[in-house]
């Protein structure tokens, strides 16, 4: 046993190359080239033999849930009719629908009651909008002195006092920019 051990060693020594190692016995490189042979791996591949093999399978398993091929779209199954939603019309008369837009015309309307006379704009219905927003026209400057103006009495500065000196920058940066670069009409003869 151990002498078939030993002459498979040495032919597969001689048949693999191997180095040896400097101050180790020829034995132990024999063993070394056994277990580490230098082989080098094939890196290409002839293309008759990938062509033979044919086509390469992709996306195995992939089940396409549009249909994206041809005029007629048929199903797995031809027996079953397409799945098609069924037709459920619009409730029209929900709340979102049927009160869309009812205070639109509310300032050309007239008052709400004879007593006070008092007509309401559209701009005092908008409930959702911050109040320095609301009904506001002006640039970004006149906006935002209307929010200091606004908001200052609120407690702002106490509360939110990274945003209060933010908007207090702002403020001073659209100053200077348009008062550089604002044209007055005062100006234009001198």
């Amino acid at each position: 046993m151990t002498s078939l051990l030993g002459s498979m060693i040495s032919t597969l020594g001689m048949a693999l190359r191997y180095r040896p190692l400097i101050g180790v016995s020829s034995q132990v490189s024999k063993a070394n080239a056994l277990f580490n042979p230098e082989w080098t791996t094939v890196r290409f591949r002839y293309h008759a033999d990938k062509v033979a093999k044919g086509p390469v399978p992709r996306r195995h398993g992939y089940e396409e849930k549009l249909f994206q091929s041809g005029l007629l779209p048929r199903t797995a199954f031809p027996d079953r009719p397409l799945p098609i939603p069924t037709y459920r019309p619009k409730n029209s008369w929900n709340e979102k629908r049927a009160l869309f837009g009812q205070n639109d015309y509310i300032d050309i309307l007239g008052p709400l009651n004879e007593i006070s006379q008092k007509t309401l704009h559209p701009t005092q219905l908008l409930y959702h909008v911050p109040p320095w927003l609301r009904g506001v026209q002006g640039n970004e400057y006149q906006v935002l002195l209307r929010r200091r103006k606004i908001v200052q009495k609120k407690g702002y500065a106490l509360g939110h006092p990274t945003k209060w000196a933010a908007l207090n920058t702002r403020i001073k940066k659209l100053y200077t920019y348009l008062n550089h670069k604002t044209k007055s009409p005062f100006w234009k003869h001198a």
